[in-house]
């Protein structure tokens, strides 16, 4: 984990970091780098007498971890190395409520995944599988989800994927795991302790990372944003643009049509993202005061330049507010991989649950 932070270090620095002597420290990255989950990269600096500086950092063979997650008409899946680095990013037709097909066209893309690339099961981690819904009371591991896949509704999920594929399976919800993929990206997880993320898919939902780990709250719905904002009154959501479109006689049903809708419909667009900037500056000043982060991160399935003036319009909020407040305030970034922050993190659940939980 301190590598992952920190990113490539000698040995004498990570003793340092981890308050450890030489003699433990050696021992243990010779194990690390017996089980591949480390290796050493060129020495630094000129050559000088004695042993020279070895950086270590992460290795992407110690293993791969596989992200699926459901969504209208189709599955998404990807697979990453031990560093998170995205090797597939892989979509499939998919249209069922129950998880049964839904483990069962896993298992099928991965035999075709792992034949065409090479993969050995036995190296792979386990699955994350990132759920549009929230637990139920008094059982985390049950979900209360939307209707697309009422078939999840009630089920011990992880336990019911894992006995039909063979691997562990974690469940989490789609925006805790989006979460996670912005974390672990070059630039956040090295700089920031506590991050909220601000997730607008088809919904409007959210993540936390308190203390470098994904906070989940008494119940393990922390980040239910989406409750903020009724569903009956206008949303800072990807559906709810779709309808001010609509509205507006532009025939488009899928977020991914959006992109191109950016520039020919840009007063309509516009107005949209100055109301959801509104919204969200609500959310994010009450996420603020009760989680203090370093960052907040504005992430999802809207088109990355979307995002982006939701991000600036945020920060731009934060800037000018006249309180009288004089301590830090979180940095605003838009996410870098939109989108996809879903299935990455949901790969990402076994790589952290695995690294973090030390």
């Amino acid at each position: 984990m301190q590598l992952r932070i920190e990113g490539e270090a000698p040995r004498i620095q990570l003793a340092q970091s981890l308050g450890m002597n030489g003699a433990t420290m050696t021992r243990l990255t010779q194990s690390l780098l017996a089980l591949d989950l480390i290796e050493e990269r060129s020495s630094l600096g000129a050559p000088t007498r004695g042993r020279p500086m070895v950086p270590l950092t992460i290795s992407g063979h110690g293993g791969w971890a596989i992200g699926a997650t459901a969504h209208p008409g189709w599955l998404e899946l990807a697979i990453v190395d031990f560093r998170g680095r995205p090797l597939i990013h892989d979509t499939t037709p998919f249209d069922s409520p129950d998880p049964l097909v839904f483990a069962q066209t896993v298992e099928a893309r991965l035999q075709a995944l792992a034949a065409m690339h090479g993969f050995r099961r036995g190296k792979f981690l386990g699955l994350g599988v990132a759920v549009p819904g929230y637990a139920m009371p008094d059982d985390r591991t049950r979900r209360i989800v939307v209707d697309r896949i009422a078939g999840w509704n009630e089920v011990p999920l992880a336990d019911t994927l894992g006995d039909a594929l063979g691997m562990p399976v974690w469940i989490e919800n789609d925006a805790s795991a989006a979460a996670l993929a912005e974390y672990y990206q070059d630039g956040i997880i090295g700089l920031y302790r506590s991050v909220l993320t601000l997730f607008l898919g088809h919904g409007i939902g959210g993540g936390l990372i308190a203390e470098r780990d994904l906070f989940l709250g008494e119940h393990g719905n922390a980040g239910e944003v989406g409750r903020l904002f009724p569903g009956h009154c206008e949303r800072p959501s990807g559906i709810d643009l779709l309808h001010v479109l609509q509205t507006h006689g532009i025939q488009i049903d899928s977020l991914a049509a959006i992109a191109d809708l950016l520039d020919s419909h840009a007063e309509v667009i516009d107005a949209w993202t100055q109301r959801v900037i509104g919204q969200l500056d609500q959310a994010l000043v009450s996420g603020t005061v009760w989680l203090d982060p370093g960052a907040v991160i504005v992430s999802g399935a809207l088109p990355l330049p979307l995002l982006q003036r939701i991000a600036a319009g945020l920060a731009e909020r934060s800037r000018n507010r006249d309180d009288g407040y004089r301590s830090s305030l979180p940095t605003i970034h838009a996410s870098p991989i939109g989108s996809k922050a879903v299935v990455i993190g949901a790969a990402m659940i076994p790589i952290h649950a695995i690294t973090a939980a030390i």
